[in-house]
């Protein structure tokens, strides 16, 4: 018998030793989550932020809350000079291995809404920069611009894959998933997005107090 993998031979032992690595981690991030509530709810979130002024958007309906799967949620619209930005923002105590909170890139055209470009903006935030994501969407001739990002109690994500990898992170070291999803609709209009911006680096420290950062 020969005491030397062939090449082949090692591959697939690679390719086990991956796979039952990945299984172990997945089951620890299973096994090892806890509940994580906001310090503050998310009702606590001022109705002006950047000279707008909020009020409350209906409830949402039984299928929309069972489709969402979130512990606690916010929409508003908050409005300014005739200017609108629809704000929702869904919190997740815990989240489970292997899926993510929903996000617009898959919401959006599930309501009926076409994503013609895509990309990411920078927000200012207590002398530095954030990453969002920035969407132009369309639906029957109406054309707005979408903000979003994920944020959690010590970081703000833009990308849904770089998210799941710090989900498995936290989940392993922290023994925590808690985490939300903000996003902010205005009109694709002039001056709306720089509104939208401003609204946004106000919006983001008002989230961390949720988070009792």
């Amino acid at each position: 018998m020969s005491l030397f993998f062939s090449t082949a031979s090692f591959r697939r032992l690679a390719g086990a030793l991956l796979l039952l690595g990945g299984t172990l981690v997945a089951s620890k991030i299973s096994s090892n989550r806890k509940l994580e509530f906001l310090a503050q709810p998310l009702d606590t979130i001022s109705r002006n932020i950047a000279g707008f002024n909020g009020t409350d958007n209906p409830p949402l309906d039984a299928p929309t809350l069972h489709a969402l799967q979130s512990t606690s949620y916010l929409s508003r619209t908050y409005r300014k000079a005739g200017l609108e930005a629809d704000v929702f923002i869904s919190f997740y105590a815990q989240q489970r291995a292997g899926e993510s909170m929903h996000s617009p890139k898959h919401c959006l055209p599930g309501a009926g809404w076409e994503i013609w470009d895509y990309g990411s903006t920078r927000i200012p935030l207590h002398g530095r920069q954030v990453t969002v994501n920035q969407y132009s969407v369309s639906r029957g001739g109406d054309r707005r611009l979408v903000l979003y990002w994920y944020q959690s109690k010590e970081r703000i994500i833009s990308s849904e894959y770089l998210g799941k990898i710090m989900l498995a992170r936290d989940a392993l070291l922290r023994n925590s998933t808690a985490a939300s999803i903000v996003r902010i609709i205005v009109p694709n209009e002039p001056g709306a997005i720089d509104a939208a911006r401003r609204f946004a680096s106000d919006l983001i420290p008002q989230v961390h107090r949720c988070f009792g950062h």
